[in-house]
């Protein structure tokens, strides 16, 4: 089995990751001590991709812990499915980095390496053929304030909002599937140029509470909610790039025909929106188990050029502080170099512009190219 090991570090990676495997063990049946309580062959068919199998039919998630202070390792531990994760995984220090990222880096981070390292080599020896490795960490958005009418959203409200879409990511490799079984093959299909891997996650149905009545959950209303911006959970405008390679997640009870069709219509409607040079670019899976509370829903996974806004807004953030060597002293005084601050700057500005470079070509440009190399070659 293709087992893949999550790690969660930070308060930020440790509260995402305990609400992610609250929903996952839920939807496969594991109650908060390990034990199956499920329905269906499906839940156990493929369950050894994120869990082992313990002693007495216990399901542990392959899941290691770290953080540099022990205070959001004590309420994962004391939650509701806090008894689930094996003990030996949880790595912590105990002094905390101060949200100073050259302490977690250079000197508090640096000496939890080892013990971080040994804990992933233990738990990738158990496995039979490890695929990849899954990470959740912080780098916001207001989801919660426009599309679901929160006023006042809590992180509770934004890490379930995170970890449904999580849930809708990994379906394909947690449920028997065709398409996007493993990390690789979702990878291939998504990433067309190595450095563009920064995708745009989106999930629907995403409605407040008060209008849930007045829209029917189809196929239509999913596809359409599913390429709308204020779904997307990176702060950037789709409308604003093109889109260079798509995935998408259907779950429930549904005919693919209909997805087929609204996902074709989608992009004859849109075309403009997505580079014509890469044929065929929107992927699509459907999976016969909804999440929890739902008929059913799409998960949306978008390579668009337009997710350079974002990089933009913190290079010119980035920028505004620099110059000013504004709080530089806390990150030099843990041993950091000025010009590392330089070098990934102009490394984010060479990514801006080569999103930049791939949203303006044309399949036209493409032929030229290669027919001026055929006659330099001749």
């Amino acid at each position: 089995m293709r087992e893949i090991v999550h790690i969660q570090a930070g308060q930020c990676g440790n509260q995402i990751g305990a609400k992610f495997w609250e929903v996952i063990s839920d939807e496969h049946g594991i109650d908060p001590t390990g034990s199956y309580h499920g329905d269906s062959d499906l839940q156990l068919e493929r369950i050894n991709v994120y869990y082992n199998e313990a002693t007495g039919n216990k399901y542990v998630p392959r899941a290691i812990l770290v953080d540099l202070e022990p205070g959001t390792m004590d309420s994962v531990r004391s939650g509701p499915f806090g008894q689930i994760f094996r003990p030996d995984n949880f790595v912590f220090g105990q002094s905390g980095a101060g949200n100073n990222w050259a302490k977690g880096h250079y000197t508090e981070g640096a000496e939890l390496v080892d013990s971080v390292l040994d804990v992933v080599r233990k738990e990738s020896e158990s496995c039979d053929c490890l695929q990849g490795f899954q990470l959740t960490h912080s780098l916001g958005d207001d989801i919660c304030f426009r599309t679901l009418k929160l006023t006042t959203p809590t992180y509770g409200d934004l890490n379930h909002l995170v970890s449904a879409t999580m849930s809708g990511v990994t379906t394909c490799l947690r449920f028997p599937g065709q398409l996007n079984a493993d990390l690789r093959k979702l990878a291939v299909n998504m990433v067309p140029f190595p450095r563009l891997h920064f995708f745009m996650p989106g999930f629907a149905p995403l409605t407040s509470r008060g209008s849930q009545q007045y829209r029917a959950l189809t196929v239509p209303e999913l596809t359409q909610q599913m390429f709308d911006s204020k779904n997307m959970m990176a702060a950037c405008d789709p409308r604003h790039g093109r889109y260079l390679t798509v995935a998408a997640i259907f779950r429930g009870r549904m005919s693919m025909k209909e997805v087929d069709e609204q996902m074709l219509n989608v992009q004859n409607k849109n075309s403009s929106y997505f580079v014509e040079w890469i044929p065929n670019n929107v992927k699509t899976a459907v999976c016969d188990i909804p999440p929890r509370g739902l008929k059913m829903s799409a998960t949306f996974i978008g390579n668009s050029t337009a997710i350079q806004e974002l990089f933009k807004r913190i290079s010119e953030q980035f920028t505004a502080m620099f110059r000013r060597k504004a709080f530089l002293h806390w990150y030099t005084g843990e041993g950091m170099d000025e010009m590392e601050f330089t070098e990934a700057e102009s490394n984010m500005n060479d990514l801006v512009s080569e999103y930049q470079q791939y949203q303006d070509a044309t399949a036209d440009e493409q032929g030229e190219f290669e027919e001026e190399e055929g006659e330099d070659e001749a």
